[in-house]
């Protein structure tokens, strides 16, 4: 949508707050923007200086103020405490710098966020749940701001990003993403809601640290952590029985058994399971379209076979299968390696999630092994004639010159994705995937780069970032509602994430230039998540999650997902009726 359209949603809205009241709400605040009529009506004549400035003016200082900060950490500071001052300024001063300032707000600068959590810690926002008080965990939620909530992202801080054990410090991740649901996504900022799951922290980093702010005792394991989860989630269908619920950097051995053990009871989901398979399957999608080929033929070799890998890989599985090759030659065409090696039958140490992923030991005959057996990631591509090759290791520059120029010399297109994150976690650089396959690897990345300059001619990276998939999917469910009291969808689907991921394949910029980035610009984002938004309800209607309408009503549900899109624009203020 054009910001011009964005901009022109005022609206009137009854105030009962006065003088500072008013502007330490950050919800509220307009600062300098007050007009003369509400500084006399609520008591602010003396609390502002004398000039009323517009939005726009507002945005120009508050830029000002972003650049003059000295590094990342304090331009991450800065947006924080302006979120925490004046949310409209925020998100308009993001909309309008969204490319320089999401990598800042999010990741990849989140992570050090999140490392300093207790050490920048300015204002409360969210909740904190701790173990301790576990048996107090309805009444924690009631203490929420506001009494709607649309989404909860919640983590409980053991696996932030590729950084790992932040405990209370992986509350930023919540934080951020929420930023991102009202950023890109429109769901409004009150109707968000942060939490932390508090249970202890492996990290001797934080637990000998004096100002680390959470519970200070080993993380709790095994049953006790199993029941903490349940009450937390029993509490949230009790309270907030609507809300989405999107678990965010739980550890693998958490991550998915959660998602399956509450995904058919509720609306909720795994970002980093769904979010990232979705996004990444869309970036597969139009690049094996720009490449002139097809999914079905494709040889797809992933280093890492934790929670996201195997995310990844699930929805790649669907793909196949719906592309007309059976379950089992789909799996065939899928090869999973980790520290361990490549996943083969003769292995015992492997989880059910990447059971599906188990090759033939028969399949490697012949192939070099080291002295436990085990097989290699250059030796897989070596063999497998690999066109895809896929990174959620977390270690870094590990795919190296040999293996990408062997993939380019059997593959006039190769594909490849280093999508680990933060940056210094990436398995390659672009730069380097693209000088060793002379400019034609089609590549994506987890965390933002710079374009790269070769023979010429400048390729823009795209980066796989799930900021394409959870605000919209969040706007959809919210749309798909017919009235702000109606249930809606009951549960979030892999097929609705599928949806989603088709559609952002559709949105492609490669799909008319094949030099363009595979994913959208930021700038366009918001409107593209509109169009996800769409699929997402509609295949909630088709697969029956929400009572599907006695007649077609593309144009109402279109209609109510742009009016369900909040906007950085200040109303109109007046007082409450007396």
């Amino acid at each position: 949508m054009p910001l011009t359209e964005i901009l022109r949603r005022n609206t009137s809205r009854a105030v009962r707050f006065r003088g500072m009241d008013l502007l330490n709400n950050p919800a509220l605040n307009k600062g300098t923007a007050f007009t003369e009529q509400e500084r006399e009506t609520f008591g602010l004549h003396g609390l502002l200086p004398p000039i009323v400035e517009s939005l726009d003016d507002q945005c120009v200082r508050a830029y000002e103020a972003f650049a003059l900060k000295p590094n990342d950490l304090e331009r991450h500071i800065y947006l924080r405490q302006l979120q925490d001052t004046n949310e409209v300024l925020f998100y308009r001063l993001l909309l309008d710098h969204i490319e320089e300032m999401l990598p800042v707000v999010y990741t990849p600068v989140v992570a050090l966020g999140c490392q300093r959590f207790s050490h920048i810690y300015r204002r409360p926002r969210g909740l904190f749940i701790s173990y301790p008080h576990r048996q107090f965990i309805p009444s924690l939620l009631r203490n929420h701001p506001n009494p709607d909530v649309d989404v909860i992202v919640v983590t409980d801080g053991e696996r932030v990003l590729g950084i790992g054990d932040q405990g209370v410090g992986g509350l930023g991740i919540p934080i951020g993403k929420l930023s991102l649901y009202t950023l890109i996504g429109g769901i409004h900022p009150a109707r968000t809601l942060p939490i932390v799951l508090d249970v202890g922290t492996n990290n001797d980093d934080c637990l000998r640290d004096p100002e680390y702010l959470g519970w200070r005792h080993p993380r709790v394991t095994g049953s006790d952590y199993d029941a903490f989860i349940d009450t937390f989630v029993r509490a949230v269908k009790e309270v907030l029985p609507r809300t989405i619920l999107q678990w965010e950097d739980f550890a693998g051995a958490h991550a998915r058994s959660i998602l399956d053990r509450y995904r058919n009871e509720m609306l909720t989901f795994n970002d980093d399971i769904q979010g990232t398979a979705a996004v990444a399957l869309a970036a597969i999608l139009a690049a094996v379209k720009v490449a002139g080929s097809s999914l079905r033929d494709q040889e797809i070799v992933f280093f890492g076979a934790g929670a996201a890998s195997t995310g990844v890989a699930d929805y790649l599985r669907e793909a196949l299968v719906a592309q007309g090759l059976s379950e089992e030659e789909a799996r065939r065409r899928i090869w999973m390696v980790n520290r361990g090696g490549l996943l083969h039958s003769g292995r015992t140490d492997l989880t059910p999630e990447q059971q599906p992923y188990v090759q033939p030991l028969s399949r490697t005959a012949g192939w070099l092994k080291g002295n436990e057996g085990e097989i290699g990631l250059a030796e897989v591509i070596h063999h497998v004639r690999a066109t895809i090759l896929i990174g959620l290791s977390t270690v870094a520059n590990s795919f190296t010159g040999a293996m990408v120029r062997e993939m380019a010399s059997r593959v006039d297109r190769p594909i490849i994705f280093p999508l680990s994150n933060p940056t210094d976690r990436s398995e390659a650089q672009p730069a380097d995937l693209l000088r060793w396959t002379d400019g034609r690897a089609l590549v994506a990345t987890g965390s933002p780069f710079a374009p790269v300059a070769i023979a010429g001619r400048t390729i823009p990276i795209s980066q796989c970032n799930n900021v394409y998939i959870f605000p919209a999917v969040g706007l959809g469910v919210v749309a798909s509602r017919p009235s702000p009291d109606s249930v809606g969808a009951a549960r979030i689907t892999d097929s609705m994430m599928m949806a989603a991921a088709r559609t952002l394949a559709e949105h492609s910029p490669a799909l008319q230039d094949p030099h363009a980035p595979l994913l959208p610009a930021l700038k366009d984002i918001r409107s593209v998540a509109v169009e996800i938004a769409f699929a997402v309800a509609r295949e909630a209607e088709r697969s029956g999650v929400i009572p599907r309408p006695a007649a077609p009503a593309s144009a109402a549900l279109r209609d109510r997902i742009l009016a369900s899109q909040w906007s950085p624009a200040y109303p109109a203020f007046v007082p409450v009726a007396t």
